[in-house]
């Protein structure tokens, strides 16, 4: 009977399975910082891209009877009002948008024009702008006979 010594077992050599695994570990390419940086990245574009997704097919499904799209401007602010206030509120946006626009208009003239309007006039015009649309679109829905913008 012959025996084997442990010595042979262990030894490190080419018919080895742990020097073949040590091969293989050794063989296997290295992650780059680049890789790293992708896989920190990866989930983030992943949720942001569903999160557009999400809000597409909330905004497609939204109903076209909520009123006109505002961000200055409450769109049930004129709900309860009758035809005649709405017209009153209908003439005062008016001339304030009119007033905006030729204040703009004299801004632009000058020097530095372009950043007095942004500053000082444009907030004020988009605010008479949708509260317009928002007048409009109560009338519409309350059947008003209301003159129409120009």
């Amino acid at each position: 009977m012959m025996q084997r010594s442990t010595s042979q077992s262990s030894a490190s050599g080419p018919g080895n399975l742990l020097y073949f695994l040590k091969l293989l570990r050794y063989a296997r390419p290295r992650r780059t910082v680049r890789a790293e940086h992708a896989m920190h990245i990866a989930p983030r574009v992943a949720l942001s891209i569903d999160g557009f997704l999400v809000g597409g097919f909330m905004l497609a499904c939204s109903p076209a009877a909520m009123g006109p799209v505002t961000v200055f401007a409450d769109p049930g602010k004129y709900e309860y009002y009758s035809c005649e206030q709405i017209a009153a509120q209908r003439t005062y946006w008016t001339g304030r948008e009119l007033e905006m626009k030729l204040l703009m208009d004299k801004a632009d003239q000058g020097t530095g024009g372009t950043v007095v309007n942004v500053i000082a006039y444009q907030c004020d015009y988009v605010v008479a702008r949708e509260e317009l649309k928002v007048i409009d679109a109560t009338a519409r829905a309350k059947n008003c006979d209301a003159p129409r913008r120009p």
